[in-house]
């Protein structure tokens, strides 16, 4: 495992990540924010979390928690096997597709991000109640 911990410069909520062969360019489809509901609990059939980084020197296990903030509880998670990056100023991307969410209640959570245990990143959102 690696000591350097990767530098994310993107963190972005999406419907969906399609990766295109040959070029390997990345296009990230409905970004959003915030989940609206109409009532609770309620399910997010599918979405994709989209990480850009930076500085990753050596193997990696990467994984990404879905928490409810208010009660600290871990409600979707995705992670990794192991990767090796060889070159520290390449730009690497990831992305994560969390399936069958399933929200009990309106308020804040947040995705955070891992790199060998170690927390990277943390992007909130909020869950609303239309």
């Amino acid at each position: 495992m690696s000591d350097s911990k990767p530098q994310v410069k993107a963190m972005l909520i999406c419907d969906s990540v399609i990766t295109e062969k040959g070029t390997e360019k990345n296009s990230l489809i409905g970004i959003f924010e915030n989940i609206n509901a109409k009532s609770f609990p309620c399910t997010h059939f599918s979405l994709a979390v989209y990480i850009n980084f930076t500085d990753a020197l050596g193997k990696y296990k990467f994984r990404l928690e879905l928490a409810d903030v208010e009660n600290n509880m871990i409600i979707g998670h995705g992670e990794t096997l192991e990767i090796e990056y060889k070159d520290k100023l390449a730009s690497n991307n990831l992305a994560f597709v969390l399936n069958m969410l399933k929200f009990n209640r309106s308020g804040k959570y947040e995705f955070r991000f891992f790199s060998n245990g170690e927390i990277c990143e943390i992007k909130p959102f909020n869950v609303k109640q239309i």
